[in-house]
C-alpha cells in the first residue's frame, strides 16, 4: 500500500491501472486481489493509509505546545512544509482525490468528506478549548472559523501545486497566521 498510495493520489481512482500498481509492487494481479477485493477497496486503503500519515504528522506537530491558540498556529507552521512532505504522498491526498471522486467515485468521496470533518471538528475542538482557557475570544464560531481555516489552507496548497510554486502556502500562512490574531486571539 505505501508504493501503491501515491500512485493513486497522483494519477488519480480512474487513471490507475492495477498495471501500474503491479508494476510498483512487484506484485501479482492475484496476490492484489487476494488482500483487496477491488480496485476501490485498494484506493480506498490507500487513501486511508495517505490519510493517516498526514493527520499523525500535524498531531505529532501540535504536540510542541499545550496552547490551544498555539497549537493553531503549529497548524500553519506545519503547512509552510506541506509541499515537500506531500510530495511523496504523490500530491496532497484530501485535495488530489477529492476533486477527482467527486465525478468517479462516490464512495471514495465519502471517506474525503469524513477526512475533511475530522480536521474541520479538530479545528473547532481547538478554538472551543481556547475560548475555555481564556485565550481565544468567546465570539468566535468555531465551526465558522475551521471551515475558512481549511477551505483557505486547501486553496493554497491547489495554487501551489498548479502553479509549482510554494510562495503561495508560505504566504497564505502568513495571512492565516494575521487572522488567528486579529479574529481569534483575545
Amino acid at each position: 500500500m505505501k508504493k501503491a498510495a501515491p500512485i493513486f493520489t497522483k494519477n488519480g481512482y480512474v487513471a490507475t491501472s492495477l498495471s501500474d500498481i503491479t508494476k510498483a509492487t512487484g506484485l501479482t494481479k492475484g496476490a492484489i486481489y487476494g488482500n483487496f477485493k477491488n480496485k476501490e477497496e485498494l484506493a480506498i486503503a490507500c487513501f486511508n493509509l495517505n490519510v493517516k500519515s498526514l493527520l499523525r504528522r500535524i498531531t505529532d506537530h501540535q504536540m510542541l505546545s499545550d496552547s490551544p491558540l498555539e497549537k493553531l498556529f503549529l497548524v500553519t507552521d506545519f503547512y509552510r512544509k506541506y509541499y515537500d512532505y506531500s510530495q511523496e504522498l504523490g500530491g496532497c491526498p484530501v485535495l488530489n482525490v477529492g476533486v477527482d471522486a467527486v465525478n468517479q467515485n462516490e464512495v471514495l468521496l465519502q471517506h474525503v468528506q469524513f477526512t475533511i470533518e475530522r480536521i474541520e471538528n479538530n479545528v473547532i475542538k481547538l478554538v472551543d478549548a481556547g475560548k475555555a482557557c481564556g485565550e481565544i475570544k468567546a465570539s468566535v464560531d468555531a465551526a465558522a472559523f475551521a471551515k475558512k481555516l481549511y477551505a483557505v489552507i486547501q486553496g493554497a496548497i491547489f495554487m501551489t501545486y498548479t502553479m509549482d510554486n510554494n510562495s503561495y502556502l508560505l504566504e497564505t500562512m502568513d495571512l492565516v497566521d494575521q487572522t488567528i490574531i486579529t479574529e481569534l486571539k483575545k
